[in-house]
């Protein structure tokens, strides 16, 4: 049944692929700040698991990927203002988010987890509040949502990149910082995060649907295209193949939402 559903999802898009297909070039909006989803490398290429998932559907749809790094606060405007034709930069759905672009089905889960010093005390639970404690975030995320809903007398930093965040991690200006799950885990595996570990268990804000990559609201031709070209890539082995170069768990698999994590 599963392999029947991908069959025709992938025959319903093949028009809308071929269309696309003339234009010979993607352009895929990106950030570049996130390893190990989206970074840049010492020579500095684009590099990091959103970028091999483009790039294999933009070989699925015969197209080219072109890649505009783009700051994380912009990189909507920047969408719609045509400065590039999707976004691919582990955006998770959400119903605000909505209301301004359309999204193409999940290609993977995010789930968000919490880190602290190693000598902060915390151990494996979240603790009832975090009042006075100062926790860091990247801004325009998710993760900002959750803080202010489920920890409102913790003194929230905002950041505009998250390294920056993890910066003052380090460097004892915050106690905690809430991200994703498996982006912190590639920064524990640094010298850098010798300092500090996971408190807590991961979680997905209750408004999640999953992370998928964005267009245009009125781009349907291409959301299409792309969904297809992405459930090609699971069938053919591609994904998996891609996934397992990064992460060892299934990252399809969705962690439990955060009102039952963190208890309302």
């Amino acid at each position: 049944m599963i392999a029947k559903f991908v069959m025709t999802a992938i025959a319903t898009s093949a028009l809308a692929t071929a269309a696309i297909a003339q234009d010979k070039t993607l352009r895929m909006g990106t950030e570049g700040y996130y390893p190990p989803f989206n970074f840049f490398d010492s020579a500095g290429q684009i590099k990091g698991f959103d970028i091999d998932i483009g790039n294999a559907l933009c070989e699925q749809m015969g197209v080219t990927c072109e890649w505009v790094p783009t700051d994380w606060d912009g990189i909507i405007p920047g969408l719609n203002a045509r400065k590039f034709d999707a976004i691919v930069a582990s955006m998770a759905i959400t119903d605000e988010r909505s209301k301004v672009v359309g999204f193409t089905n999940p290609y993977y889960y995010n789930g968000i987890r919490f880190i602290a010093a190693k000598d902060a005390g915390f151990g494996d639970a979240m603790p009832a509040d975090l009042e006075g404690m100062y926790v860091g975030t990247q801004s325009a995320t998710g993760e900002v949502d959750i803080l202010e809903e489920y920890y409102p007398d913790s003194e929230l930093k905002l950041y505009p990149k998250l390294d920056d965040a993890l910066l003052d991690l380090e460097t004892g200006r915050v106690d905690l910082i809430l991200a994703s799950q498996l982006v912190l885990e590639e920064w524990l595996g640094t010298e850098a995060g010798t300092c500090c570990e996971f408190v807590g268990e991961a979680f997905l804000p209750d408004f999640a649907q999953g992370t998928a990559i964005a267009v245009r609201p009125d781009d349907t031709e291409l959301r299409e295209a792309l969904n297809g070209a992405l459930d090609a890539i699971v069938a053919d082995g591609t994904y998996g193949k891609i996934r397992s170069e990064y992460f060892s768990s299934d990252i399809m698999i969705q962690p439990r939402k955060a009102s039952e994590h963190l208890g309302g």
